[in-house]
C-alpha cells in the first residue's frame, strides 16, 4: 500500500490533490497485485496502464501550465522528466504481460512509485521554493 504522507505536499491544493490521485491508481495496482481471487489479471493491469498514462498525461499538463504562469525557469528540464515518465509507461511491452502478470504489475509499481515519491519530494519541491 503506498500511503500519501505530508511530506510530499508542496503547499498547492490542486497539485498536491492530483498527485494523491496518482497515489490512488498506485494502490489499484497494489490491491490488483495482491488479490489472488483473479487468476487473470490482463485486462485489470491493461486498465491501470491507461488510466495512469491518461492521468499522467492530464496532470504534467496541468502542473506546466502552472510552472510556465509562475515563469519557472527549469520547465524545460522538469518537462522532460515527466516526458520520461510517459515514454516508460508507454513502452511497456503489453504482449509479455500475459506471461507473468504479477512481475509486469510489480515492476510498473515500482517505477511508478519511486519516480513519483522522488519527483514530488525532489523536484516539485524545487518550484515551490
Amino acid at each position: 500500500m503506498f500511503e500519501w504522507k505530508k511530506e510530499y505536499e508542496v503547499g498547492i491544493e490542486r497539485i498536491d490533490e492530483e498527485h494523491k490521485k496518482l497515489f490512488d491508481i498506485a494502490n489499484k495496482g497494489y490491491s490488483l497485485l495482491k488479490n489472488d481471487l483473479y487468476l487473470d489479471k490482463y485486462d485489470r493491469i491493461m486498465d491501470i496502464v491507461h488510466e495512469l498514462k491518461d492521468y499522467a498525461q492530464f496532470h504534467f499538463s496541468a502542473e506546466e501550465e502552472y510552472l510556465k504562469s509562475i515563469g519557472y525557469k527549469k520547465l524545460f528540464t522538469h518537462k522532460m522528466e515527466h516526458d520520461y515518465f510517459i515514454d516508460k509507461i508507454s513502452s511497456v511491452d503489453l504482449s509479455k504481460i500475459d506471461s507473468n502478470q504479477d512481475k509486469y504489475i510489480t515492476e510498473i509499481l515500482d517505477f511508478m512509485v519511486q519516480w513519483i515519491k522522488e519527483h514530488i519530494l525532489d523536484k516539485d519541491k524545487e518550484y515551490v521554493n
